[in-house]
């Protein structure tokens, strides 16, 4: 998400810009300004010699006949082709459009209609979508429920004016925020929904729960006594060992405003509150929005969390998972660590913001056993690169002296995550999102943009760093330790002009054999449209697998067990301009673009991404 780029981080932490430049000056791998893991096969270094000059551990090679001819073999959108009305998709693959925007969440249920009501919204698909992850019923590759998030949908787009006159306009608005849980199935060749008693809607107004360190705080509480409700800006997501949904609340802070007198606390200046917020309006006729309402004190401190969901029964409530801290989510991936404890990494989307790491105090199994949620006992780290190569992972605890001087209680250091981040000493990241863990062990993080990065040299090609990088680092300990190795594995910049050229670097997903999934989000070089493109790890090949619409973000990414099906979504198409695109199509002589979930599938039945 884009509009939210403003910098809030006053902390005087010493940047990644700072650490990088030191660190590849050190080491001398750049070569005409690309970086180290993705750039040699530009210059015709062969899979086996590139493999060998970036060490590329063996668990992440392919096997067998793949082994000779790269992970990628499907033609790729050619440069010529990425930049129409689109959508564009590699002539190998097949792709079909589900669940746009207005659709009804279940057969029969209210059908789109533009501006919707609230009440028919609040039954309806979101707009936005984003992160989401298919769930198999009995482990189908046919047959499953699909949770996906709802980022944001403009006022114009979503009511057909910039500013909403009444409570309908800001509930309608609110209902189309949140997730969406869908049950789906394949019927003779053709994704439908399909009646479902687990299918649901959590919004801005959906009763939640909260769990872990926090909850209970009185920083959580309204003089109101309001209930805690809802959700917003669900941008990426994560799932679980054992079969929940996650998703990751964002640029919340823009849901918010104030009517009357206001000055900011120090918490709200660090989370981004203004008085008018991004515009929605909101505040002016829901009291819970209204930052300078006394009655709604802390209502921003119930947002900027992880929402825990079970995609499979729509009677339990969605609960909040505060030790995962309060931030700008992006998303999270969860992996299994040394011990079975659970291990999630996170970044916090905004320039100069940071990595984090949460690890459950024990094994997840015999946590649930014990009836104990592994999201709710564990530590919260953050992470501080250094020049050489290495980083630490930094505890937010208040067994730490300088936080416990700050913070009264644990539960207070996680309402105000970000303050104690820039106390310990975190490295500020270029837009930190989403985050994937490879089957090698090794964790990826897409670095989308910063345009307030200067330095430009032969030994760092990203000035101003328009375009984004991705990082990557290998955690001591099974992903538990307190340390860390990192390195580059590419710097978009170095790939405009070329058939692999794209910028943005926004959704990103690990497959088991070790492809790299991208997807974009931002002005890309070369005349393209925002796209997804899939990366071989060990040959350092890159090649484009779809192309989306004018003015859209493609975001969103999961597959059905047999990985022969992949959906992504189509966010934003035209911007929500109806004079810039009309995705999917017209519907009854109505024109708004709505944002969407593609299925791609490969015409020869195999593995997406092959």
């Amino acid at each position: 998400m884009s509009h939210d780029e403003k910098a809030s981080n006053k902390s005087g932490n010493r940047l990644f810009d700072d650490v990088l430049q030191v660190n590849l000056e050190r080491r001398k791998v750049l070569t005409g300004g690309l970086a180290l893991a993705a750039g040699s096969f530009f210059f015709g270094v062969s899979g086996a010699a590139f493999a060998a000059k970036v060490g590329v551990n063996a668990a992440n090679s392919p096997k067998g006949a793949l082994r000779n001819q790269g992970l990628i073999g499907f033609a790729p959108v050619m440069l010529v082709d990425g930049g129409g009305a689109g959508p564009e998709v590699s002539s190998d693959y097949d792709y079909d459009v589900l669940i746009p925007w207005g659709e009804p969440l279940q057969p029969g249920g209210p059908s789109f209609s533009h501006p919707p009501n609230a009440d028919e919204q609040a039954r309806q698909i979101g707009i936005g979508h984003d992160g989401m992850w298919f769930f198999p019923i009995k482990g189908s590759s046919e047959h499953g429920m699909l949770a996906v998030n709802h980022e944001f949908g403009r006022n114009q787009h979503v009511l057909g004016k910039p500013n909403p006159e009444g409570l309908e306009d800001v509930r309608i608005s609110q209902h189309a925020h949140g997730v969406s849980v869908v049950e789906i199935k394949k019927i003779k060749g053709e994704w439908l929904v399909v009646s479902s008693a687990a299918a649901r809607r959590i919004h801005v107004n959906t009763p939640v729960a909260f769990s872990g360190p926090a909850a209970g705080h009185s920083l959580l509480q309204t003089p109101a006594g309001n209930e805690p409700m809802g959700t917003v800006n669900n941008c990426s997501s994560g799932h679980t060992p054992w079969g929940t949904y996650l998703t990751c609340e964002e640029n919340f802070n823009g849901y918010f405003g104030a009517k009357g007198d206001w000055s900011p606390s120090e918490s709200q200046t660090r989370y981004g509150f203004s008085d008018h917020g991004f515009g929605y309006g909101w505040h002016g006729y829901d009291p819970r929005f209204d930052l300078a309402n006394e009655g709604y004190h802390n209502e921003e401190h119930r947002f900027g969390w992880v929402l825990e969901i079970d995609p499979m029964d729509a009677a339990q409530k969605p609960v909040k998972r505060t030790a995962l801290g309060r931030f700008k989510h992006e998303g999270i991936a969860l992996t299994i660590g040394r011990d079975g404890r659970v291990v999630g990494y996170m970044g916090d989307d905004q320039r100069f913001d940071y990595l984090y790491k949460f690890v459950s105090d024990d094994d997840h199994e015999t946590m649930r056993a014990r009836g104990m949620s592994p999201l709710d006992h564990g530590v919260l780290y953050v992470a501080r690169f250094n020049d050489d190569g290495t980083g630490e992972w930094l505890p937010l605890t208040i067994d730490n002296p300088a936080l416990a001087a700050r913070f009264a209680t644990q539960a207070a250091l996680l309402i105000d995550t970000r303050i104690a981040a820039d106390m310990v000493g975190a490295t500020p990241m270029d837009r930190p999102e989403w985050t994937t863990v490879a089957p090698n062990g090794e964790v990826y993080c897409t670095l989308t943009n910063n345009s307030r990065r200067t330095i430009a040299d032969a030994a760092n090609p990203m000035a101003a760093n328009r375009d984004g990088h991705i990082i990557k680092w290998r955690d001591s300990e099974e992903h538990t330790g307190t340390t860390f190795e990192w390195d580059i594995f590419l710097i978009a910049k170095a790939t405009h002009g070329s058939e692999q050229s794209f910028s943005s670097p926004d959704g990103i997903w690990a497959d088991p054999d070790g492809r790299l999934f991208i997807q974009t989000d931002g002005a890309q070089q070369d005349g393209l449209n925002n796209q997804m493109l899939v990366a071989d790890t060990l040959t350092g090949e890159i090649r484009r697998l779809f192309t989306g619409v004018t003015g859209c973000e493609i975001t969103g990414m999961t597959v059905t067990p047999d990985r022969s099906t992949m959906f992504i979504n189509i966010q934003h198409p035209g911007g929500g301009d109806a004079t810039r695109a009309n995705f999917p199509e017209a519907f009854d002589g109505i024109t708004v673009p709505r944002d969407a979930t593609i299925v791609l599938t490969k015409k020869d039945g195999g593995i997406i991404g092959s």
